[in-house]
């Protein structure tokens, strides 16, 4: 049997998540039910000093009951590298104070496993990873130049706008070949951020879902469809995408053995890839979600894989 572990759970506040949705919940409530101890932090609490890594945290324990799922300890200073895991789940979007807190919880890993490892997450965000697969992908690109769009446009007609950084569907247009709107979308953008946007053509299927593959160590373990609302392009549960069972293809197959075993190499743990027909869209390392829509649907409690997998890592010294 493993012995108990010190869990330090860097998130949003536990106040207010979704029970019924949350995967770091269900990992929360898989390390207690395996007899770990929890503690519970904003990012915002995490300070670097003199090389040590403190945060103010409170223990924490969790159970599965609305409106009193949590009961939080007295908040206190600790040293994060006396925690023996650091579970970073706070949400994106991927910004500097995203960026900023993996280079801080570098310091500690991996004698402290953070999960996922910290500079593979930094190095990863999931629509420039992808980039290193382009021919699992549909024709996209990764761009400030307003021209290139337009040459890209008129290649294909129907395309995906998309902030390079953004989360949950948030800010992801569709223009179809008849639609006047990209230049002023184009305007909009340039006048929120400096980042550039990722185009990529449109692909149908997506009508048909879009599938969230979960893989464990770079092994693909199961998924769910999210299909989208009608007359919606983004299938994300953020906006109205309704998820569903569906089995893995060979096709997802292929891809899952061609991006696994740079996952594993990586200290990508937990991850959750995009695939829409036969196409590879996002690798999602950022706090990846899905855990709990899986074991409704296939009764496959990925939690249960991540914590194996966490474990072994311990026990092995790494």
């Amino acid at each position: 049997m493993t012995r108990a572990l010190k869990v330090a759970v860097q998130m949003d506040p536990i106040q207010g998540i979704n029970i019924d949705g949350d995967s770091t919940f269900v990992l929360m409530l898989e390390a207690q039910a395996r007899g770990h101890q929890l503690w519970h932090y904003h990012v915002k609490d995490l300070t670097l000093a003199a090389g040590k890594v403190m945060a103010r945290m409170q223990p924490v324990t969790v159970k599965r009951e609305k409106g009193a799922h949590y009961t939080l300890g007295e908040l206190a200073e600790y040293d994060l590298s006396e925690m023996d895991v650091v579970l970073m789940r706070q949400d994106p979007p991927f910004d500097m104070a995203y960026i900023t807190a993996t280079h801080i919880l570098e310091h500690i890993h991996p004698k402290t496993l953070v999960v996922n490892d910290p500079a593979s997450v930094r190095n990863a965000p999931e629509k420039l990873f992808v980039m290193q697969f382009p021919e699992l992908m549909p024709d996209t690109i990764i761009t400030h130049d307003a021209e290139q769009v337009r040459r890209f446009r008129q290649k294909h007609g129907d395309i995906i706008v998309k902030p390079l950084f953004g989360n949950g569907g948030a800010g992801v247009f569709h223009l179809r070949p008849e639609d006047s709107n990209l230049n002023s979308l184009l305007e909009m953008y340039a006048e929120k951020s400096r980042e550039p946007l990722m185009i990529q053509q449109y692909v149908p299927a997506v009508r048909l879902g879009d599938k969230r593959i979960i893989l464990v160590d770079g092994v693909p373990m199961g998924a769910i469809n999210r299909v989208p609302a009608e007359g919606e392009s983004r299938s994300n549960m953020h906006v109205g995408g309704r998820p569903e069972a569906v089995a893995l293809t060979p096709r997802d197959r292929e891809i899952c053995e061609r991006i696994g075993p740079e996952l594993k190499k990586r200290g990508l743990t937990f991850v959750g890839i995009d695939v829409i027909g036969d196409y590879l869209t996002e690798i999602n390392v950022t706090s990846p979600t899905g855990l709990q829509e899986l074991a409704r649907f296939d009764g496959i409690h990925l939690e249960k894989a991540i914590w194996d997998a966490i474990e072994a890592r311990k026990s092995e010294g790494t």
